[in-house]
């Protein structure tokens, strides 16, 4: 099998000149990058002790339902505002142009327990904030970020000091 990091392909000039889009839909089209990033994201959570597994829509989804799944606890969805059905908690956070709002269904974390966020991209953290700001605000505690690529250039890190965050993936630009 080869490294995680050739599964990925790199697009020049997207969604605008002078970017380097990292795109992941080359990972999921091949069984093996699948099984792979999967594989090395849920290693990036080892032993610590947690109780669920959080991920935003829509690639949160695909990489953290399987690693709960496969870790024996459940998995509590992030979504747009007016996506999810019943009484939902959520939060409105900038983002370079505009803002954007998520939610959660309310109770979908109870007080106390730890939580691994999983998501495939670390950029500029505020997204992040958004969700611990959610999860601490039902009562969790987030024990871990987990993201499969990591754009340090846009030092998301530094906005998400306080807590652990691991990339299998580190790029050094944005």
């Amino acid at each position: 099998m080869k490294p995680i990091e050739d599964y990925i392909r790199s697009i020049p000039d997207f969604p605008e000149k002078g970017i380097i889009f990292r795109d992941i839909t080359s990972v999921l089209e091949d069984p093996d990058g699948l099984h792979l990033a999967i594989d090395l994201m849920q290693e990036k959570i080892g032993e610590d002790d947690f109780d669920v597994v959080v991920g935003p829509e829509s690639r949160g989804f695909i990489f953290g339902v399987p690693i709960a799944y496969n870790m024996g606890k459940p998995f509590v969805p992030v979504r747009k505002k007016g996506k999810l059905p019943c009484e939902t908690v959520s939060i409105q956070y900038d983002l370079e142009y505009g803002s954007a709002e998520i939610e959660m269904h309310k109770n979908s974390i109870k007080p106390g327990q730890k939580v691994v966020i999983v998501d495939d991209l670390m950029a500029t953290g505020g997204t992040m904030e958004a969700i611990i700001k959610l999860i601490e605000g039902m009562g969790g505690e987030v024990v871990k970020i987990v993201c499969l690529i990591e754009l340090a250039g846009l030092e998301g890190r530094k906005r998400l000091k306080d807590y652990t965050m691991e990339a299998v993936i580190t790029y050094p630009g944005n």
